[in-house]
């Protein structure tokens, strides 16, 4: 859980209150022409009557694009009476990022999603992830975090969650992102979740999932369809909004298929830097040992390019962003039939 001192984020909605709130956050942040400067990051708050509470999240980092525009539009057009319960919904978590277009924050350089569950004491990122895990976090019975691949990778569209022990929030997650209705919900353990707002909902036993809706640094048309229907699906499925979630999906397909990353053989990095030509597209078959692609030295003269190859079979989930990466980068990571034995097998 997060730490028991206050938030010194300023927060005026009173989240019991019928009817709709939009409103703002104040973070403090002091800078050389603003000694008493405040971050204003929006929030809106319907409720009307008794039932679930939903909280929705989009630019929790800010090359992103498709959840803030899902959000933003949902926050217009959704009325309280349309609903039984209550609906958070943040657009722009990270404000500072989304208006300056970056994945970290540049006011501290930090990822938001690694700062959980934050310090009020903190950074600027620390501080906003305690207030997002102590304040509103403890008003949510579900929340759904809208994300993509930014400028990293392009992804497969998809939802996508933790393995959860607790066999009965696993199911009503599976549950959850089966009715938002992607093309895939992908189980995976990631290469560093434990600080990450995911894993601050799963703490509080909260049913969380998240997407992952394009990449590749541009807005996905089909992303933000499926985002916007997808919120809505899931305000149907936990009987916040009337009517049944359509997850029918463009290839013919009657729901969402459950995919699972297990394992360091999923990830695929690059093991120098250089120029990485990929060889595959997001969902695509491949097959372990199969090339990957190709990293090259064109700086260097007579410098052969170095192969990579996949360690696992699958489809495609990520796949490589940017042309340069580094020493480390991840280029592609592969995805596999769920398997609920193999999944439980940690």
């Amino acid at each position: 859980m997060g730490s028991s001192t206050a938030s010194r984020i300023r927060c005026d909605i009173d989240f019991d209150r019928d009817g709709r709130q939009a409103a703002y956050l104040h973070a403090p942040l002091s800078r050389d022409t603003s000694g008493w400067g405040v971050v204003q990051i929006p929030i809106i708050v319907l409720k009307n009557g008794r039932g679930p509470s939903v909280l929705l999240t989009g630019g929790v980092h800010g090359d992103e694009y498709e959840g803030p525009i899902a959000l933003s539009r949902l926050a217009a057009t959704l009325r309280a009476e349309e609903i039984s319960g209550r609906v958070i919904i943040m657009p722009a978590v990270n404000v500072p990022a989304v208006l300056a277009d970056k994945r970290l924050s540049p006011v501290d350089g930090r990822d938001l999603n690694r700062c959980f569950p934050g310090d009020p004491r903190g950074t600027f990122s620390q501080m906003l992830a305690h207030f997002m895990d102590s304040v509103v976090l403890p008003h949510a019975d579900v929340s759904v975090d809208l994300h993509t691949a930014g400028h990293s990778c392009d992804s497969a569209l998809s939802t996508n969650m933790h393995y959860v022990a607790d066999e009965a929030v696993r199911r009503r997650t599976m549950e959850t992102a089966a009715a938002f209705g992607a093309p895939f919900n992908v189980v995976f353990w990631g290469v560093d979740e434990g600080a990450t707002f995911t894993s601050s909902v799963e703490r509080r036993g909260i049913v969380s999932i998240g997407t992952e809706l394009g990449g590749w640094g541009r807005v996905n048309i089909e992303g933000v369809r499926i985002g916007e229907r997808g919120v809505r699906n899931v305000l149907k499925q936990w009987g916040v909004i009337e009517g049944a979630p359509d997850t029918r999906q463009r290839d013919g397909s009657a729901g969402t298929r459950h995919m699972m990353v297990k394992g360091a053989k999923g990830y695929c990095f690059a093991p120098r830097g250089g120029l990485f030509e990929p060889l595959h597209r997001t969902g695509e078959r491949v097959s372990a040992g199969e090339l990957a692609g190709y990293v090259h030295f064109v700086e260097d003269v007579d410098n052969p390019p170095l192969e990579l190859r996949y360690g696992a079979s699958g489809l495609i989930w990520m796949a490589a962003g940017p042309g340069r990466v580094q020493r480390g980068d991840c280029v592609a990571v592969v995805m596999t039939d769920y398997d609920e034995a193999e999944a439980a097998r940690a």
